[in-house]
């Protein structure tokens, strides 16, 4: 196929945690493999960018108010962000927010790594599994080909929904993983994470 076009109407809405952020998902849904592209829609009051940097991935970023308007919050910095505004943040380790003070603000994300080739990343596996029952979610983490699985996040992730799910040996093997990948980023996680409270006791070892 030479093009494909759709409206964002079209896209699909899934919630993103309890906050009122709807994540669009545009790069799964034209399989695009050069860049990071996403859309996000949030309600007055609501954040419609998650605070966060992008110090883990290393991201140039850029964000495009296509509707409503949105309030930014750069490094403690207020920038009012009415439709058509574009964002660009260069800096990984700028910390970021913004929040919805229109109806129906949607704001485009577009982010990628200087350099280096693109790869998904497995956040966008996280969003979908969290709105799964727990034996789908490990089935949709262990059957993605696309994202790289050696990660600490992705270890992660499978083994709390493997310890929801019942797999007490699996979600120890992937917790495990997860720690050797990353401990202290781990160590920041699971501590009262109730999602791995059925294997707490062999956590609270790995961590000690």
């Amino acid at each position: 196929m030479s093009y494909e076009t759709a409206h964002l109407s079209e896209l699909e809405s899934i919630p993103v945690g309890d906050r009122g952020l709807v994540w669009r998902p545009i790069r799964s849904r034209f399989d695009i493999r050069a860049f990071g592209v996403n859309a996000y829609t949030a309600e007055p009051g609501n954040e419609v960018v998650e605070e966060h940097t992008e110090e883990t991935y290393g991201h140039e970023e850029m964000y495009v108010v296509v509707s409503g308007r949105a309030t930014f919050t750069l490094n403690g910095e207020e920038v009012d962000a009415p439709a058509g505004t574009i964002v660009h943040l260069p800096d990984p380790s700028v910390r970021r927010t913004a929040v919805a003070r229109d109806p129906g603000t949607t704001v485009l994300a577009v982010g990628g790594k200087r350099g280096e080739a693109f790869e998904p990343s497995a956040w966008e596996l996280f969003f979908r599994a969290g709105k799964l029952p727990p034996e789908e979610a490990v089935r949709l983490l262990e059957e993605s080909a696309a994202y790289d699985k050696e990660t600490a996040s992705f270890q992660y992730n499978l083994a709390c929904y493997r310890a929801l799910a019942g797999d007490r040996d699996g979600a120890l093997e992937a917790f495990r993983r997860a720690f050797e990948l990353s401990p202290d980023r781990v160590r920041g996680w699971a501590p009262g994470d109730s999602d791995l409270d059925s294997i707490r006791a062999e956590v609270d070892a790995v961590l000690a």
